[in-house]
């Protein structure tokens, strides 16, 4: 068995990743619970609620992701939390920033224009923030050892192959929101595209990584926000199947998609437990 030094998360990272699981769990309630208020409560008014419920359900997923690696301060073990979140929320803040007439600044409800104005905020500071961290983290010299216990050859190709497909649809959605007309099973505008595009390349990163890192102790993070993912997300189509096109091609890619998220996970977590990591 390999050994590898262990280095702590520094504790400007710590925080930063407690901080901004706060924020995502905050997201999250707002867009996977309050679904349909989305006008009175969260920084845009978002329809159909598929798509509000979809993003909700990437912000919980996060919230694992980030509270977990806080929680367990091995910097092997929590990295794999940082090439996503610092991923997602810089895109979301250039989406933010090329639609920002769609955000309830100038809301006459308070909680409206408050939560818009909080998101900007947010999402103005913790990109770089987080660079800033990370660049620091890199630095910071490791104590005591890990073990390496590899991932199946199977479970890393499935990861690749995933993560390569959320990666390529998340870029399409991002770099032209046109695209979601006939390549996304419900209709998105271009901001929510955008938005959408960035979770999928967020959680797509998040593939690549665990095929990257192949060690399960180093990846078992990633893979509880990978199975919440596939979860939630199977729940808020089931939530909404109206708004969803069932005979498109998109509708069945993303079924597919979906699923084999929902499994990998099941079956990639099932097996962290089975080996007492």
């Amino acid at each position: 068995m390999k050994r590898r030094l262990i280095a702590p998360i520094s504790k400007g990272m710590r925080w930063l990743l407690l901080a901004a699981g706060f924020l995502v769990l905050l997201a999250g309630f707002q867009l996977f619970i309050l679904t349909e208020y989305t006008d009175r409560y969260f920084a845009w008014t978002i329809q159909p609620f598929i798509t509000a419920a979809f993003l909700g359900g990437g912000y919980f997923a996060s919230f694992l992701v980030e509270f977990l690696a806080f929680r367990n301060g091995k910097w092997p073990e929590g990295r794999i939390a940082v090439p996503a979140v610092f991923t997602f929320t810089t895109l979301t803040l250039i989406a933010t920033l090329l639609h920002v007439d769609r955000f309830h600044f100038n809301s006459p409800l308070v909680l409206a224009q408050a939560a818009a104005w909080f998101w900007l905020m947010i999402y103005a500071v913790v990109p770089p923030l987080m660079l800033l961290m990370w660049a620091r983290q890199r630095r910071m010299s490791g104590s005591g050892t890990i073990g390496s216990l590899p991932l199946p050859a199977s479970l890393r190709l499935v990861l690749l192959i995933q993560g390569v497909l959320l990666l390529s649809w998340g870029a399409a959605l991002f770099l032209d929101p046109k695209l979601s007309a006939v390549s996304w099973p419900w209709t998105l505008t271009p901001l929510t595209s955008q938005a959408t595009g960035a979770w999928l390349i967020g959680i797509g990163i998040l593939a690549v990584h665990g095929f990257a890192e192949n060690d399960y102790a180093r990846v078992r993070i990633g893979l509880v926000g990978y199975l919440a993912f596939g979860v939630l997300e199977v729940v808020a189509l089931l939530r909404y199947p109206g708004s969803f096109s069932w005979v498109s091609w998109s509708g069945w890619l993303y079924v597919g998609l979906i699923v084999s998220v929902l499994i990998t996970g099941l079956y990639a977590t099932k097996s962290v437990r089975q080996k007492n990591l």
